[in-house]
């Protein structure tokens, strides 16, 4: 079925310092130039337009147990969809969900292929479980399984330990991440405290996951270096509730999970002043439910960032960082139109007046 030729009138935000007051969508396709002749059915869309909204950390195929069947995930990624989550960097996931790809109708997912986890160091069915010496050849087969993105877990609790601790050696971490470089994929990692970010860091990473172990010197590391964080902060909320299990057993553990949480929105701020990349994700899919987007822009701008950065972190910045188009001309038409300015009021983006996709009014 062909797909309907869509007025777009209002401010088309095309970048934060970019707005028009008009565009089309033809053949699925995004257009600043009107139609020479688009036919009698024209649908006529008002309002503020920004390009389908990015979720950096999300995991589809995935919950609190481990893999799902198609008609969770699909649930799931509706559910993403429905709040204007068009592109979605799966951020490790047992389940094969290329058959998404196939669907019109759902957001496009860019695969960090299974988590990579130390053995019994992680949640139990998430992850290939593996030891240092198998490192390197399990994230080669990862990078070539993905999109162009491999998923380490960093750190999680030692039991022996009693505390978090890094899960790899500096060196076979640096001699991993080469291999996925040489595979041409970019690395990112789970990471909760502090010992690990020094380890990454050195490794020459590409981005990390929650990074609420940042601290002066791998600030300065990771904005020198041009380090991405993603802080996920709407999961970072639940460190008291994942913790207090720990209480009695674990004592170190659970003082420290505390105090991550304690200083995350101090943290955050203390990346952006450096000027850290920070993009927005929500880690769902595991324990927390999906669509939760805006919250999490809304979380970024309690951790100071503007809401003019907040948007750029979950549109336009983070497509580009992905490698993936905006509102361009000739581009897939995803696209979410707001009633209300989301630059002048963040929390409108909860509330998506329209969702194209795939250059189809879902709404």
């Amino acid at each position: 079925m062909t797909a309907p030729v869509l007025h777009l009138q209002g401010e088309i935000l095309v970048g934060p310092d970019d707005v028009r007051g008009e565009a089309w969508v033809v053949g699925g396709r995004l257009t600043f130039e009107r139609p020479t002749s688009p036919g009698a059915d024209v649908e006529t869309l008002h309002g503020y337009v920004l390009p389908g909204l990015v979720d950096a950390h999300c995991h589809v195929g995935l919950d609190a147990h481990g893999a799902v069947d198609d008609a969770t995930a699909q649930a799931q990624a509706l559910a993403d969809r429905d709040a204007g989550t068009l592109l979605i960097r799966d951020a490790g996931s047992p389940s094969d969900t290329r058959w998404i790809d196939e669907r019109d109708d759902l957001p496009k997912i860019i695969r960090a292929g299974r988590h990579i986890a130390r053995t019994r160091r992680y949640i139990r069915n998430y992850a290939h479980e593996v030891e240092p010496d198998q490192l390197v050849e399990r994230v080669r087969l990862e990078a070539k399984a993905g999109d162009g993105w491999v998923k380490l877990v960093g750190d999680w609790i030692d039991r022996d330990a009693a505390d978090l601790t890094p899960c790899w050696p500096v060196d076979v971490l640096t001699d991993a991440i080469a291999a996925a470089h040489d595979e041409g994929a970019r690395v990112t990692a789970h990471c909760f405290g502090e010992a690990s970010l020094y380890d990454f860091a050195a490794a020459g990473t590409d981005c990390i996951e929650h990074a609420t172990g940042l601290e002066d010197e791998t600030i300065a590391q990771f904005a020198a270096q041009g380090i991405a964080i993603v802080p996920t902060l709407v999961n970072i909320a639940t460190f008291p509730e994942l913790a207090e299990p720990a209480r009695e057993k674990y004592p170190d553990y659970h003082r420290r999970m505390l105090r991550l949480h304690e200083r995350r929105y101090a943290t955050i701020a203390a990346a952006h002043d450096a000027g850290i990349p920070i993009y927005v994700g929500t880690d769902a899919g595991g324990s927390l439910r999906h669509g939760l987007v805006a919250q999490e822009v809304l979380e970024l701008t309690r951790a100071g960032l503007t809401p003019d950065e907040a948007l750029t972190a979950v549109t336009w910045g983070a497509r580009a960082w992905l490698g993936r188009p905006g509102l361009e001309e000739g581009a897939p038409a995803d696209l979410v139109v707001y009633s209300a300015d989301p630059r002048r009021e963040i929390r409108a983006l909860a509330a998506p007046e329209h969702i194209v996709l795939r250059g189809r009014d879902l709404s």
